[in-house]
């Protein structure tokens, strides 16, 4: 009997108990692809960045939902008196209005005068912005999600990602906040990765230089120039196309470490692969620039 009692209990707490997020890589881009848009948000309207991005990457699916790709609303806004674009979506009921945006800045600006109007919400505006569970919870009783368990979901993702270290930033870096605002979301995007303080997206078949800049809004020069290639090259699939200029070291993580050389690389695939500028890796190595690497080879990255 007591046995039977014990396992019931055991049955009755998995069944209460919040299941545990796991690290998504999804997530993860969504989120170097939109924190610098997030922090700008937060120092122009005083919402955290951990905040909206939790709520942007939740709500819209890290970006892939029906809602986000077709309308760039990313935050589940609903018309409520809009007047401008509009879209229908199933969501508490059957063909719901929502609000549609030209690109994903428009949605994060829209979201983020929704809530530093909304009076409802206006309490949360007396709280600290490191204060992120505050804030989270403050969202739900103010009843922008129905679902029970929506300020743990958006607690929890902040924890994983620990997205709370952008709450206490005093800057941003302008031209990713200005890429969502100046892309439209006419399709799928390449997804950003960040590398040692650079961004970087991976070549799909058939890219160049001068594709990627009408996504981009850089220059393909710029793009050929930052990444020490002639503008005409023609990009693999794979291949990493850098948005800045690159570093003359590698991160801190590749002190005192060699990268020895593989079967058909380059001192430009390299150089790439750490996000470092060509000819500072020949300088760190002192080698002539004519110098023809082996197989094998112990390369310094810093």
């Amino acid at each position: 009997m007591h046995r039977l009692i014990l396992l019931t209990l055991l049955l009755t707490l998995s069944v209460s108990l919040p299941a545990q997020i796991r690290w998504n890589s999804s997530y993860q881009q969504y989120f170097d692809q939109y924190k610098d848009l997030a922090i700008e948000q937060m120092l122009k309207y005083r919402i955290p960045a951990s905040i909206t991005l939790a709520q942007g990457v939740f709500e819209s699916g890290a970006g892939k939902s029906a809602l986000a790709r077709k309308a760039n609303n990313h935050f589940g806004i609903k018309c409520h008196g809009w007047r401008g674009a509009t879209t229908y979506a199933t969501d508490d009921a059957p063909n719901e209005c929502f609000r549609a945006y030209k690109n994903v800045y428009e949605s994060y600006e829209d979201h983020s005068r929704f809530l530093a109007t909304g009076r409802r919400y206006r309490r949360l505006f007396s709280l600290r912005l490191t204060d992120y569970k505050g804030w989270a919870r403050g969202l739900k009783a103010a009843g922008y999600a129905t679902n029970p368990a929506y300020a743990d979901k958006l607690i929890d993702i902040i924890q994983l990602y620990k997205l709370y270290r952008y709450d206490t930033a005093k800057g941003y870096d302008k031209f990713f906040a200005r890429r969502a605002k100046d892309t439209p979301q006419s399709g799928p995007l390449h997804p950003v990765y960040a590398f040692n303080k650079n961004y970087y997206v991976k070549a799909r078949q058939g890219d160049t230089f001068s594709s990627l800049a009408r996504e981009l809004g850089i220059s393909a020069r710029k793009l050929a120039k930052y990444n020490e290639l002639p503008r005409g090259t023609v990009l693999s699939e794979g291949d990493i196309v850098y948005l800045k200029k690159k570093q003359s070291k590698a991160p801190k993580d590749y002190k005192d470490r060699l990268h020895y050389v593989r079967p058909g690389e380059s001192m430009h695939s390299i150089a790439q692969l750490y996000g470092l500028r060509l000819k500072s890796l020949y300088k760190l190595n002192r080698l002539p620039k004519n110098y023809q690497i082996r197989v094998g080879d112990g390369l310094l990255l810093r």
